[in-house]
């Protein structure tokens, strides 16, 4: 028993796609290297952002959100005893993994995405069987194949995943859609919770803001998301998912959960004693938090914590679990749950 890393990361390199099927391999991504042009800076602020990777003809930073406290070999899941020492010393005992190039929009080609998306599958299953129980992750499945996801996630599940990975909007629609009905009871019957990421996998919505900041593509995308399911009371239509809403920080609970309680009573409906915990949605907190004002409002059993290991952006912290545990403003018990607790309800590791 110990903390749990609700969100860490893997960071996808060419070992990924050394797991695509034979007939796939046509399919394997290019990296292409910048030489020449405007320099564009990595997230670290010091390094220079020079390779992509090509999936068809979309190019996208390989290099630019890469963590600095870790080997290349430790993120890259080179060395995974290395990973597991460095999770000791971090005093987190599981983390959960996320993928890196998925948090954008890939490929709409069906044939493409099913290749990709298994091949990463089943990276994923062979660091778990690598991990001695301690490397978790969140498949992602191939939304555009959709025979196909319910043999995908049996088999994920099977092989350590314990989560279904989402953006904030998907197949160019938002979360709440029917569309996307039948991934949920994939979901309800394989007791896999939706885990929604920061990130976008509309191409209209993420290349609109390609040239605003990740917030509004990537964060406002999810946080829309956790209000389009309250709002169309899909919780309640699928009462045995339990909801992740992961890396965009837990500081807009209270705005969203004000918002919806207004809308809710404007429609003469019963609002929640418990909004998260009625609806099983769990948020990933950060340490930068007004943690207080937040458990005031969501409640102290359905706040987990990550570190967002392996990149370097503004939610990245690798000490969030040294920095949570001694952390003045909150009782430790309540700590305790938001390391530990509350984590083993989302992911089911109980």
């Amino acid at each position: 028993m110990g903390a749990i890393d609700a969100d860490a990361h893997v960071l996808e390199t060419p070992a990924t796609w050394e797991f695509l099927a034979d007939e796939d391999r046509k399919y394997m991504p290019m990296i292409v290297s910048q030489t020449f042009g405007e320099d564009v800076t990595a997230n670290d602020g010091v390094n220079i952002q020079r390779n992509y990777w090509l999936v068809g003809n979309r190019a996208m930073g390989k290099d630019r959100n890469v963590g600095t406290e870790m080997s290349r070999a430790i993120r890259e899941m080179e060395d995974i005893p290395g990973r597991l020492a460095h999770m000791d010393e971090l005093e987190i005992d599981i983390q959960v993994l996320y993928p890196t190039i998925y948090l954008r929009p890939v490929t709409d080609d069906v044939k493409v995405e099913l290749a990709l998306v298994r091949a990463y599958n089943r990276w994923l299953a062979s660091i778990w069987k690598q991990g001695g129980g301690r490397l978790r992750w969140v498949a992602i499945p191939p939304l555009h194949s959709p025979d196909t996801v319910r043999a995908e996630m049996e088999f994920a599940k099977e092989n350590g995943a314990c989560g279904i990975f989402l953006r904030g909007l998907e197949l160019e629609r938002d979360i709440g859609d029917p569309v996307h009905h039948p991934l949920y009871e994939i979901a309800s019957d394989l007791d896999l919770p939706i885990c929604i990421h920061s990130g976008n996998g509309s191409f209209v919505h993420h290349d609109f803001f390609e040239t605003d900041t990740s917030f509004t593509k990537f964060k406002l995308a999810v946080v829309g998301a956790f209000h389009t399911l309250i709002e169309k009371k899909i919780p309640q239509q699928f009462p045995k998912i339990r909801w992740g809403f992961v890396e965009v920080s837990a500081q807009w609970v209270p705005y969203v959960l004000c918002d919806l309680e207004d809308r809710y009573r404007r429609k003469g409906w019963d609002w929640y004693e418990n909004p998260l915990k009625d609806n099983n949605m769990f948020v990933a907190c950060e340490n930068t938090d007004d943690l207080p004002y937040i458990l005031d409002h969501a409640g102290e059993d359905n706040l987990v914590i990550g570190t967002d290991y392996g990149h370097h952006d503004p939610s990245s912290e690798v000490m969030a679990v040294h920095l949570l545990k001694r952390d003045s403003r909150i009782n430790p018990a309540i700590a305790e749950k938001i390391l530990e607790t509350n984590a083993r309800t989302l992911y089911g590791l109980n």
